[in-house]
């Protein structure tokens, strides 16, 4: 039987989550059909099945240029392709930062975004949502030729003048080589296109692989975005260095700078010592060939701070071979699959444990939510047959008591109705305030502001000290929001226990809602702003105008991606905590004019007892039926959630 390879891996990921998609959808058709779905657990059962479905798992390849980057992305991704996907011959190498991914909505494509576009504001996210600032190539999926040459457009170089480049913040006039190469003409070669997004309709990238190769580190320090969010929102990051080339001073800046302070529990970083077959030599045995290549991949252990077995020695361009002759023996040799295995172990179990948990949490939300709407609703029926079974041979005196009860009772919990009404207006203030604390207008103002203080510094300290007061101000926001938020839910919890206590409603413990990952998100971005701010190398290269005001273009782009992200979650939360409330005092007046109606037709003759009470007995049953029925997708989702072969059977079979 052949070793699982990450391709395989990925494939059974990709099963399992189809497979947990099928059952959490099939909860929220029942629901609905049952009218048991609230407007807020119709919500959050959408949302997961977006998430689901959009889910994808983010690998990023980091090194300097002519590490074999691209060859180790054709190599593990693409073999099964017959082809390179992406270019990598001698003198070939991808420019520019390049990602890969599919979606039906586009047609396949290389999407290029022109280095002029430097000169203008803006992040490549605000980019991504301006169509006509990309040059778009088609890619013709029946040509191998032509695809190939289409994608040879990544290695594209442009002729520009020494101010063009500083300007674009590409090169540093003050280094050697840079001055060399001016000196020729008074020119230089830089990347043709800022960004490359390819759509390419391969299997692994329809079922949600993306795929990050960044060239070098001159395209890393250019981009902040790079820095700020994609590779901090990589699900893997492999870090390539070559063995003909030993671990350069370069490959020790982009790992201490941009890879090492990337740090996450779910998130897996991977050192590759490529090209171990340069190593390979005819005239020396594959012991001394072996111990060659394991004093390499010490030595780079050693400089990158690292435990030896973190790093993989490989030959990407003799598995690429291997793969595509069906060459066992080469592709052992080039020690391949063991770097697959590292991977596999590492990212897809991560990323499985996110999935499953964000899952559990709303199904078990959902499910505790509607088994006590249930139960409630068992328990009053209950009360109102026992109240009808204690009729039986009374007489109408007794029955005029029991509607005056009835009403008493309705009359009672109408006075509850309107505190919780005066509740709902006290919270709907706490909301509005909660709201502003998140808000984001305000917060795009604060960017405004900042961004004029900047702009009117002359001088390091001032940029410094604008930032810094725009990092303060935010925090403050969110501690705010923070001390709302615990306001919120201490009002909530008390009025719950209230209508407990006086009306027999089903207990409710209201949900948690925390702003710490946020947070510590805005923690991560600060650190960013520290490390490139507060450096001397930092203040020596202020003059670098344009790369600073982007540096605050991307970090802003990103403390707003927090705050919408703070926000959603933040609405989620709400009416999380409300819509129980509202749905509880919902049944329990239904039930109440439900009783008082019947006990008014008792009263009047209008309808038998018996059929009174059979007809409460069947309602009983629906609900009971109900929560038999919710318990056994509760166990099929669970089941789901737990079990990969039965979520991968699920998939197929759905």
């Amino acid at each position: 039987m052949s070793p699982t390879t990450l391709v395989d891996e990925f494939e059974q990921y990709s099963a399992w989550r189809d497979g947990v998609f099928v059952r959490v959808e099939v909860l929220r058709d029942w629901l609905a059909a049952q009218a048991l779905a609230d407007d807020e657990t119709e919500l959050r059962l959408n949302q997961l099945l977006e998430r689901l479905q959009t889910d994808t798992l983010n690998v990023a390849f980091v090194a300097e240029f002519s590490r074999g980057k691209s060859e180790l992305i054709n190599a593990i991704f693409f073999s099964d392709y017959r082809q390179r996907v992406l270019p990598s011959s001698a003198g070939r190498t991808t420019m520019c930062p390049t990602e890969l991914y599919y979606t039906p909505l586009l047609r396949p494509s290389l999407r290029l975004l022109p280095i002029e576009s430097k000169a203008r504001e803006g992040s490549i996210a605000d980019f991504k949502r301006d169509v006509d600032a990309w040059t778009e190539f088609p890619l013709d999926l029946d040509s191998a030729e032509a695809m190939s040459a289409a994608l040879m457009r990544l290695a594209d170089t442009l002729e520009v003048d020494a101010a063009t480049a500083e300007s674009y913040g590409l090169i540093n006039p003050d280094d050697p080589e840079t001055r060399h190469a001016l000196e020729r003409d008074g020119h230089i070669a830089i990347p043709r296109w800022r960004h490359a997004l390819i759509n390419f309709p391969h299997p692994l990238l329809k079922q949600g692989l993306v795929i990050l190769d960044t060239p070098g580190l001159n395209a890393i320090g250019t981009e902040p975005e790079l820095t700020l969010s994609m590779l901090p929102g990589a699900h893997a990051v492999l870090f390539l260095l070559s063995a003909d080339t030993g671990v350069t001073r370069s490959d020790i800046e982009i790992w201490r700078q941009h890879i090492a302070p990337v740090q996450s529990a779910n998130r897996a970083r991977l050192v590759v010592l490529n090209k171990i077959d340069s190593l390979w030599d005819e005239l020396r045995s594959p012991a001394e060939v072996d111990a060659e290549i394991a004093r390499q991949a010490a030595s780079s252990a050693t400089l990158l701070d690292l435990p030896p077995e973190q790093v993989y020695p490989v030959s990407a361009q003799k598995a690429l071979v291997a793969k595509v002759r069906n060459d066992a023996a080469l592709l052992a040799k080039s020690r391949l699959p063991q770097l697959e295995a590292a991977l596999s172990q590492e990212l897809i179990p991560c990323k499985q444990a996110l999935v499953r948990e964000s899952a559990q949490a709303v199904v078990e939300n959902v499910m505790v939510k509607v088994t006590e709407l249930l139960e409630t609703r068992l328990a009053t029926l209950q009360d109102q047959i026992d109240e009808l079974e204690g009729l039986r041979g009374k007489n109408r005196d007794v029955i005029q008591h029991m509607m005056e009860q009835a009403n008493a009772d309705k009359q009672q919990f109408e006075r509850g109705l309107a505190q919780f009404n005066a509740l709902k207006s006290v919270f709907a203030t706490q909301v509005e305030t909660l709201r502003h604390q998140l808000g984001m207008d305000a917060l795009r103002h604060e960017v405004r502001q900042t961004r004029k203080a900047m702009e009117a510094s002359l001088f390091s300290a001032g940029l410094v000290d604008a930032m810094s007061g725009f990092f303060s101000r935010v925090d403050a926001n969110l501690n705010g929001a923070a001390q709302t938020i615990r306001e919120i839910r201490a009002m909530m919890t008390a009025m719950y226990q209230k209508f407990s206590d006086e009306h027999g409603l089903a207990a409710v413990n209201p949900p948690e809602h925390s702003l710490r990952k946020y947070r510590k998100e805005m923690a991560r971005l600060k650190r960013n702003f520290d490390a490139r701010f507060n450096s001397v190398f930092s203040i020596l290269t202020m003059a670098q105008g344009r790369l600073t005001s982007r540096f605050f273009e991307t970090l802003a782009t990103e403390v707003v991606r927090v705050f919408e992200l703070a926000n959603s979650e933040t609405e989620a939360w709400l009416k999380a905590l409300i819509t129980p409330m509202e749905t509880q005092v919902r049944e329990h007046k239904t039930q109440l004019k439900r009783r008082l109606e019947s006990v008014s037709r008792i009263h009047a003759a209008t309808e038998s007892l018996d059929e009174r009470i059979a007809e409460l007995e069947t309602a009983m049953g629906t609900a009971s039926d109900q929560l038999d029925h919710l318990a056994r997708i509760n166990a099929r989702i669970a089941e789901a959630l737990t079990n990969e072969a039965v979520s991968a059977r699920l998939a197929r079979t759905a």
